[in-house]
This record gives C-alpha cells, sequence and structure tokens, in this order.
C-alpha cells in the first residue's frame, strides 16, 4: 500500500514500484490543500497500470483503514500521506492533528493487526528544527521543532519507535530535504517562482535570499525509498541506552537522511530558474518566515552505508527538467 498515491512523492514512487512489477493499492483522500486536478492527473499516470487499484480513503478514518488493511494483504506499507507545509500549519493546526498524528496511528494500528513487515513512511528535514549544526545527521537529537508540521513528524517517529519496541514491526522513516521536479507540489517555491516569472509577476524571497536549502530531485527521492524499503529496518546490536543513538534502536527501527548533501542558497538557485526559462525574476525581498529554518544540509551517510545510495542529480538537470514539464503540462508554447 502507498499512501498519499496522489501526492508528488507518492504517485512517482508508485509508478517506480508498479514499473517492476509491484501490486500496488494507492490511497489517498485527493483534499483540496492544492490543486485536485494535478493530483488526478497524477493518478491517470498509474491507472493504466492493470497491478494497481486506487481507493479515495481518508487516514483519520479509522474503520476505512481498518477495511483496507483486512482486504489488501499488504506485505509492505509506503506511508507518505499526510498534512504538508510549514507555514499552513501556523494558520491551520488541526489539520496536522488529524492526518499527522491520527492518521499515522491508523496506519500504525492496521501494520500491528495485520502483521506488515516493514513500514517505511515520511518525515521531514523541517524536524531538525533550531539545530544549527551541519550537516543535519540522524544522530543528534532533533527536540526543538520550530512548527507544528515538524513537531508531528517527530511525534510520527516517536510512534513508530514504540510500535516497532512493542510489536517488533520494522519502521523506517525518511526524512526529505525539499523535493523539487516534474509534477511537484504547487505550495512549493519552484512551482511558484516558476509561475509568476513566467507570468510577469514579483516573486516573494524569504529572509531575504540567504535560505540554502538542499534541494533533492524526485527521482533521487524515490530511488531512496525504493532501497529503504527492500531493506527492512533491523535492530542496531550495538545501540546502548547509556548513550541512545536517535537514529537506529534496540527495536527494528531506522530513521534515515534522503537529501542531495548540497546546500544551494536560494538567490543561486532562482538564478538558476531564470536561466532555464530565460527570463529574469521580479524580487520581493521579505523577512524569515514564521515556522521556517534558514538552512537544511543533509547527511547522508548512512543512506549511503548501509544502502549504497547517494542522490546526485544536478541542480541545473533537475531545474530544467521540472520547467519542460511545467510548460508542457500547463500548455505554455513561449
Amino acid at each position: 500500500m502507498v499512501t498519499g498515491a496522489a501526492g508528488f512523492i507518492g504517485s512517482a514512487l508508485s509508478l517506480k514500484l508498479l514499473e517492476r512489477g509491484d501490486d500496488i493499492v494507492g490511497v489517498d483522500n485527493l483534499n483540496d490543500y492544492y490543486d485536485v486536478n494535478l493530483k488526478l492527473a497524477r493518478l491517470e499516470r498509474l491507472k493504466n497500470y492493470q497491478n494497481f487499484k486506487f481507493v479515495k480513503l481518508d487516514i483519520a478514518d479509522k474503520q476505512a483503514v481498518d477495511t483496507i488493511f483486512a482486504e489488501g494483504n499488504f506485505a509492505r506499507v509506503v506511508h507518505l500521506a499526510a498534512q504538508a507545509g510549514v507555514r499552513y500549519s501556523i494558520t491551520h493546526p488541526d489539520a496536522y492533528i488529524s492526518s499527522n498524528i491520527v492518521g499515522f496511528m491508523n496506519i500504525l494500528e492496521g501494520c500491528r493487526k495485520y502483521a506488515i513487515e516493514h513500514l517505511a513512511y515520511a518525515s521531514t528535514s523541517s524536524i531538525y528544527g533550531a539545530n544549527t549544526r551541519m550537516p543535519f545527521t540522524i544522530h543528534d537529537n532533533v527536540d526543538h521543532p520550530v512548527s507544528l508540521y515538524a513537531a508531528s513528524k517527530k511525534a510520527n517517529e516517536l510512534m513508530a519507535h514504540t510500535y516497532s519496541h512493542l510489536y517488533q514491526i520494522p519502521t523506517t522513516g525518511l526524512r526529505f530535504f525539499t523535493v523539487y521536479g516534474p509534477w511537484g507540489r504547487p505550495d512549493m517555491s519552484l512551482f511558484m517562482f516558476t509561475r509568476n516569472i513566467l507570468e510577469g509577476k514579483p516573486i516573494d524571497v524569504f529572509n531575504y535570499g540567504n535560505h540554502r536549502r538542499d534541494f533533492t530531485y524526485i527521482d533521487d527521492i524515490v530511488e531512496g525509498v525504493v532501497r529503504v524499503l527492500d531493506k527492512p529496518a533491523a535492530a542496531n546490536a550495538d545501540w546502548s541506552g547509556d548513550l541512545p543513538d536517535p537514529g537506529t534502536s534496540h527495536a527494528p527501527y531506522r530513521i534515515y537522511n534522503i537529501g542531495n548533501n548540497n546546500p544551494v542558497n536560494l538567490l543561486v538557485f532562482i538564478e538558476t530558474l531564470e536561466k532555464c526559462l530565460g527570463k529574469t525574476a521580479v524580487k520581493n525581498l521579505l523577512p524569515l518566515q514564521l515556522g521556517d529554518i534558514p538552512d537544511t544540509y543533509a547527511d547522508v551517510s548512512d543512506l549511503v552505508n548501509d544502502l549504497g545510495y547517494k542522490p546526485n542529480t544536478l541542480l541545473e538537470d533537475g531545474i530544467s527538467h521540472f520547467v519542460e514539464w511545467y510548460k508542457a503540462f500547463y500548455k505554455i508554447t513561449e
């Protein structure tokens, strides 16, 4: 089962798994947080596969989740459905409790009740919060989130560990770092910048452009998720309660960063986009927004050591692929 199958990462992951022959049940509630038509278009790419079934379902609905687990006979679950967005969590906190806390609880209960062999789930780079030591490593404490979104994902990691400990369910949390690429989310910077630049509108540049982000291309994220999914989390035999490692455990529980391991200044990111579009942006420079963290930078050494994988798509290539998709999808011919 892939939850959030109509989402940016969920649809791309489902496509990859379907192409290799896996049977997938995709779940999504198709909410209107952003353009539902984009979500439906992503699903259309999947519906051509006979090994794909879509179920419209809200993960906060306990009975509906239990029913799909009972009927699905799933071996593994990739849980990507969530209320995303740092800024939205400031104005709509209830949505994060319903989807990210209650919904995740329902998924964990399904995994427990139906003996799932591995649960891989989305966490976020936002979880590092007030941490400033770079690069961000899974072995550092992350108890100082600065948004409710990040706090809800920290809660997910804690809940997963509890179930791994109590019921020996292998769980792996994936801290994604600023995912971008074709079929992306309209609330993300690349999408908004592209739209406004093409329409001749100013773009809002927060923190006066001094952000640094570890932009990670969608194909790199998907490859990382697949590798993680195929290697269920195992207990760390060297784990010690005297010196507890946050990234591993005595239980079958793991955390991984999936990032490009190469932070890019936001103004450089915009310059790269301008080159790909052949247009110059009008920048509206603004202060740091509430809930944002200034920099993200992923230490991916555990991903490399355990799974032999490191994201490697160049920013110029990734942005170029996005621009090509955007113009084709929205039929922009200029």
